[in-house]
């Protein structure tokens, strides 16, 4: 067959551009530096103390008022954006639809990330700064934890080695939760989850009660479910997140964090006598980190390969931190 129009030859021509590449333009992402990222706050006032900083702080997580003011606070601001347009659009289209009389609905905002990767403090100073904008939004927060199987469920079924896998979560009962909160439902149970003894509490429960915005953490809130071969609709729990957030760190600094926060429970919680890890408190030091390598390199490191970190670029706001737990860089997925 002849070359066309006078087309060079194809041995001669560029090969077509590799569109898996990760061209800066070709990705859904907008990436910030620190420093072009803190410029955001364009002046909003910083509304939370070093004392009150300090305080919602998790074990081994540290975090400054100047990383709350240089990350988080341009971060509450965007959300304020985004949450007024989710609000006018509900508005409108319970206008267009006649729905005069419908509930508000919540915006739902979901916290990804390994463990030790700090999402608790993160949900926890977003939490305090949504709540102090100038409009007092209603500002409730949620772990998954509590929608673990109990322990004993989990040792029916031999999946105690697989707790925070996403098989070792009654997701059913997430998505009825998140439904519920949706349908602006009031008295919304969560149930409630035990970090010193390590399981979910019989009968206990945190009652959502119509937030404007629900903060909900956890390990795999991004994770999708199998889709269905007939098609027949599956509900993701990210399904319900109106914007979402992934905690990103390399491994070895995952790998070194959670060491250092066994060593501190070890000398702290752990001494507890209700606590479920107080026979590692006794521990030499030699003893309790040949203990927290086995719990990170058969649990926790293979969760985060198999599950969590597979599921990083579904979210809308990607924070990666550095070694020292300082966010260095802000990814924003395009609109």
């Amino acid at each position: 067959m002849h070359d066309l129009a006078g087309a060079a030859p194809a041995a001669t021509r560029d090969p077509p551009p590799d569109l898996r590449a990760p061209d800066g333009d070709l990705s859904p992402y907008r990436t910030f530096d620190r420093a072009a990222w803190a410029r955001l706050r364009a002046g909003a006032p910083l509304t939370l103390s070093a004392a009150e900083v300090d305080q919602l702080q998790s074990l081994n997580d540290p975090i400054s008022l100047d990383e709350v003011a240089a990350i988080y606070l341009p971060l509450s601001r965007l959300l304020s954006f985004y949450v007024a347009a989710a609000q006018g659009l509900f508005r409108s289209t319970r206008h267009f639809l006649g729905a005069e009389g419908a509930e508000k609905v919540p915006y739902i905002i979901g916290i990804a990330g390994s463990v030790a990767v700090g999402k608790s403090t993160t949900a926890r100073v977003l939490k305090a700064l949504l709540a102090r904008w100038p409009n007092m939004p209603k500002v409730d927060l949620v772990t998954t934890d509590g929608f673990l199987w109990s322990n004993a469920e989990l040792s029916r079924l031999a999946l105690m080695d697989r707790k925070g896998f996403p098989e070792s979560y009654d997701t059913a009962r997430l998505l009825r939760f998140l439904t519920d909160i949706k349908a602006g439902k009031r008295h919304v149970g969560a149930p409630l989850y035990s970090h010193l003894v390590y399981d979910v509490v019989p009968g206990e429960e945190t009652v959502v009660e119509r937030p404007d915005i629900l903060i909900v953490e956890g390990l795999n809130v991004l994770q999708p479910a199998r889709l269905p071969r007939d098609g027949a609709a599956i509900p993701f729990v990210s399904d319900f997140f109106d914007f979402s957030i992934y905690l990103d760190a390399d491994e070895e600094d995952l790998h070194r964090w959670y060491l250092a926060r066994f060593l501190r429970l070890r000398n702290t919680a752990f001494r507890d006598p209700l606590s479920y890890f107080r026979k590692y408190a006794d521990l030499s030091e030699a003893e309790a980190i040949s203990y927290a390598e086995g719990l990170w390199s058969r649990i926790n490191l293979l969760n985060l390969n198999e599950n969590i970190l597979p599921t990083r670029q579904r979210a809308s706001l990607i924070l990666r931190k550095g070694p020292s737990h300082r966010i260095d860089q802000v990814s924003l997925r395009r609109l």
